[in-house]
């Protein structure tokens, strides 16, 4: 794939936002979402995760909502798959991508997948080894889960998220990004931590996952590419947060992120206004649930266009 922006902006709304709302959204609905999202040239979406339906309905379509997905060309299509065996129906239905995720936090590991965060890591190895089997292709990121703190544990050590990412590394993941899982980073520690993963890991430091759980998602993302981070997940209205963190909800709002980097110069390779209006088909599909942002709900400055790009 081409990247058309200066920096990806990765939207997980269809996974992560939908998870965590007790509504479930037709598959049908989800497929007009994501038509409405490729219209407005985001690259990267992660449509859903191969887990079992009896733990997350809302996401039981995951394969029928991915193929869907495969129909557009020039965006990546990617599931989040916490086992081995997510990973092989990811893989068998076509995924492009396969996010895994790894808590930094030893009990919030067991809380979201049962298993030690050792164990996390031999599961990245045989995804991998998987994967190199079935679809070569296919590139792997993990997902430093609660690198910024853990609503169950409290404080994570910083070592251990850069041992951690560093294992994930050496077990065959691609790229490991950061996720303020629970919402608690601020601007100095986003800085910190992705300095030092760059340091660790490289050009394999992946995605800065922020939430705005206490109203520092844009500006935590804004430390992170501050310090060299070009790709963002974001979720369209805001929706999302874990299931496994109490109290941990709402990631960044696209919109607004979008708006912040082409305010600032910096190619998202986004049109805002048809990304606003991709909310149009995510309302329709859950009428009951609230949408946030502020950039939808002041509309754009007059006379709008993006600045010169970077």
């Amino acid at each position: 794939m081409t990247l058309s922006g200066a920096i990806l902006i990765s939207e997980v709304g269809p996974r992560d936002g939908l998870q965590s709302v007790k509504s479930i959204m037709s598959t049908a609905d989800k497929c007009r979402w994501i038509d409405a999202l490729v219209a407005a040239g985001v690259q990267e979406i992660e449509v859903g995760s191969f887990v079992p339906a009896h733990l997350l309905p809302q996401l039981a379509d995951t394969a029928a909502v991915l193929r869907h997905g495969l129909t557009h060309r020039g965006v990546t299509i990617m599931a989040l798959v916490p086992n081995l065996r997510g990973a092989q129906a990811a893989l068998e239905a076509g995924a492009q991508k396969l996010t895994i995720p790894v808590s930094a936090s030893a009990p919030h590991s067991l809380a979201n997948v049962r298993k030690t965060r050792e164990a996390m890591v031999e599961e990245v190895h045989a995804i991998a080894r998987l994967r190199d089997a079935m679809a070569p292709g296919v590139k792997i990121e993990a997902g430093i889960a609660t690198a910024f703190g853990c609503t169950i544990q409290g404080e994570v050590a910083e070592d251990d998220v850069i041992w951690l990412a560093s294992q994930c590394i050496a077990a065959g993941a691609d790229e490991s990004g950061l996720s303020d899982t629970t919402g608690m980073a601020n601007p100095a520690q986003v800085r910190r931590l992705f300095t030092r993963l760059r340091a660790a890991i490289g050009a394999k430091a992946g995605a800065a996952h922020l939430h705005n759980t206490r109203g520092l998602g844009l500006a935590n993302c804004l430390a992170a590419y501050d310090v060299g981070v070009t790709t963002f997940d974001a979720s369209l209205g805001g929706l999302g947060g874990c299931p496994y963190a109490p109290g941990a909800s709402g990631n960044v709002v696209t919109e607004d992120l979008v708006f912040m980097f082409e305010a600032m110069g910096v190619n998202t390779g986004i049109d805002i206004e048809k990304l606003m209006a991709a909310r149009a088909p995510l309302q329709a599909g859950l009428p009951g649930e609230v949408l946030y942002g502020m950039t939808p709900e002041a509309g754009l400055p007059k006379n709008w266009h993006p600045s010169i790009r970077t």
